[in-house]
């Protein structure tokens, strides 16, 4: 156990939570929403320092992250919790348990560096549950995957405060956002979460310049509306035309038992995305096109995937489309365009 960061204490051995926006007042004994922050005798402490309930090495496609080192892999790590309740949670069985109800194993921040590099790994991944909720350890690993070079990559709801969240930015290379929805009653009845809260900390960690991706799972009768597809796909392209947005098939999980996403809506987004959009992508589909980054400018086909695999890549040393010129917002060979 490890005392935990943002946090005030109040009467009555009461302490606040102010890691993210629910602001859960504690009493003694309890936990916090994540399930992972508890009150001990009047200090709040974390649960999961340095517990790890999930490790591999994944391809950086997997998270998903298209435009960040494509084909490179990156070691990928999860503990346990989240500070959102969603019923169609794809990882509920990590997300949505306690630290007591899983097994989690004792690793430290050093040890994990040693297996990325020795793995040739281009840097750790926070994902499987909330990096988020797991602060304090992912901000020592992140301090120290630094030192060596290697990139710091969040797979994250976003649900985080203002203020935790510019601490750790300059530590954050990449993030995969996932915006659930652009309606609000969604994310308050179905997440227990605020969705302005999300899009605040989207258009932060853009002006910070961390690369971002977003990703949307799309519900049948829940976030499947046109009219709101167009609405998110809109909100995105006011930011930039060049941040890419992944439409993922929702299947049955968890709590939910709604049909798949049809793929007339899936192709939908996809259509409407290139509409606006310099890079949409389509998941949990057998689409190759879907998958493919194309020239914004010309149309070509420049890296084609299949599945979390690179079949086709014509940008590996350099950002620029060899058919027409064009620069495209994509990390190759170490650069950013």
């Amino acid at each position: 156990m490890r005392e935990a960061l943002f946090c005030q204490k109040l009467n009555q051995g009461k302490v606040q939570c102010l890691l993210c926006p629910h602001k859960c007042i504690i009493y003694p004994n309890k936990k916090g929403i994540c399930g992972v922050r508890e009150n001990k005798e009047g200090t709040l402490i974390t649960l999961i320092y340095g517990k790890v309930s999930s490790i591999a090495l994944d391809p950086i496609e997997k998270k998903p992250l298209y435009h960040f080192y494509p084909g490179s892999s990156i070691l990928s790590i999860g503990t346990t919790g989240c500070n959102f309740k969603c019923p169609f949670c794809q990882n509920w069985s990590i997300s949505q348990v306690l630290p007591e109800e899983i097994y989690l194993e004792e690793i430290s921040p050093e040890t994990l560096v040693n297996i990325a590099l020795k793995n040739k790994s281009i840097g750790i991944a926070y994902t499987y549950n909330e990096p988020f909720i797991w602060y304090e350890f992912v901000f020592d690993v992140s301090k120290l995957a630094r030192e060596y070079n290697l990139k710091n990559v969040f797979v994250t709801n976003g649900f985080v405060e203002e203020e935790p969240f510019l601490e750790i930015a300059p530590l954050i290379d990449a993030m995969n956002i996932d915006i659930k929805s652009i309606n609000p009653d969604f994310y308050r009845k179905l997440c227990k979460g605020d969705l302005e809260k999300v899009k605040r900390i989207i258009v932060l960690a853009f002006e910070k310049g961390i690369h971002i991706e977003l990703t949307n799972l799309i519900i049948t009768n829940y976030n499947d509306k046109k009219e709101e597809i167009i609405e998110l796909i809109e909100w995105v392209a006011e930011i930039s035309k060049d941040i890419p947005l992944h439409f993922t098939r929702y299947f049955p999980a968890y709590k939910f038992i709604e049909p798949p996403t049809s793929l007339e809506i899936i192709n939908f987004a996809y259509e409407e995305g290139r509409k606006r959009l310099n890079y949409v992508y389509t998941g949990n589909v057998r689409d190759v096109r879907g998958s493919t980054t194309y020239c914004p400018s010309c149309g070509s086909e420049l890296i084609v995937r299949e599945g979390y695999f690179i079949r086709k890549n014509l940008l590996r040393n350099n950002n620029k489309c060899p058919y027409c010129g064009y620069e495209l917002l994509i990390y190759v060979g170490g650069n950013l365009s």
